[in-house]
């Protein structure tokens, strides 16, 4: 007659007590009585036919036929967790349409990485939009909406931070080949900027850092823009220079069309970028798969750094 296993909960009581070298803790930790473990360790001796712990009043310590059984019975858990792990990402693989608002900016940065997510999570399906006004993700049926700088107060949203960024000068090899050499702050006085214009119609200045503190400047105007796209366009055209964040131009300095001017004025304000997700009682798999496909993106290293 074939003999049935040991019960489950036997074992992981028995294991319990071996990593806390007590009945007391291994109770507490399982969240039963002291009696009830050491009712589970004496039907798994008798089961075995020997003792698995040396008891005295003063300390608990296994036997070596305990020794060795530790060694099976931590093996045989660690697999079924294994398996039930694997099981539930079988029944939870991501599937749907995941609506994602992020700001115009990291559209650039976003868009060339969209196959490798449609290559991960085949039968996820992105609905993207690319805007740079506050959407609100509860009210417009958002399922992530990614904002960069403070967050208004919310109790209907839970927030993850992406990253940091910064503001940092930028200029095409061909405007910086053709105007006079960077080499300090007073130096930009002599460039043409490439100012953003916000909707109010108030220009925005450059924020740089100058001898240790944040100052803010504005050039001598070259070009006026409202549009994050069309500043980056100018700054690729040799129209001047520009104040972006760092991320949202990466791909141009990691190829060459842009470059970084004059370290030592960045905007020193790291600047946060977080994602905003409709409080549920539980993250859909297919928006924990596009939120954590957003965060490896966004936390990669800048190029030259």
């Amino acid at each position: 007659m074939t003999r049935s296993a040991p019960p489950i909960h036997d074992i992981a009581t028995f294991v319990a007590v071996a990593q806390h070298a007590s009945f007391t803790r291994a109770a507490e930790r399982l969240g039963t009585s002291k009696s009830n473990v050491g009712k589970a360790v004496q039907r798994l001796e008798e089961r075995l036919g020997t003792k698995l712990f040396q008891r005295t009043t003063r300390a608990v310590r296994l036997t070596e036929d305990g020794e060795t059984y530790l060694e099976a019975a931590r093996a045989a858990l660690d697999g079924l967790g294994d398996a039930e792990v694997a099981l539930s990402a079988r029944r939870d693989e991501p599937t749907g349409r995941v609506r994602l608002d992020v700001p115009i900016g990291f559209g650039r940065v976003l868009l060339p990485t969209i196959a490798s997510i449609r290559e991960r999570y085949p039968k996820v399906t992105l609905d993207l939009s690319l805007s740079d006004r506050h959407s609100d993700a509860v009210g417009e049926g958002w399922d992530i909406v990614v904002r960069i700088g403070a967050l208004p107060p919310s109790g209907d949203i839970t927030v993850r931070k992406l990253c940091d960024i910064r503001q940092r000068l930028y200029a095409s090899p061909a405007y910086l080949a053709s105007h006079p050499s960077i080499r300090s702050v007073a130096d930009l006085w002599n460039h043409e900027g490439i100012i953003f214009r916000g909707g109010s119609g108030q220009l925005r200045p450059w924020t740089i850092a100058d001898g240790g503190q944040a100052v803010q400047m504005t050039p001598r105007i070259g070009l006026l823009v409202n549009d994050g796209h069309a500043m980056i366009d100018a700054a690729l055209n040799g129209l001047g220079l520009a104040q972006i964040y760092d991320r949202v131009v990466q791909p141009f300095v990691a190829e060459g069309a842009l470059i970084h001017v004059l370290a030592e004025a960045d905007d020193p304000r790291d600047v946060p970028v977080h994602a905003l997700i409709p409080l549920g009682r539980r993250m859909p798999p297919k928006t924990r798969a596009v939120l954590e496909h957003l965060a490896e993106v966004l936390r990669a290293p800048l190029a030259g750094e």
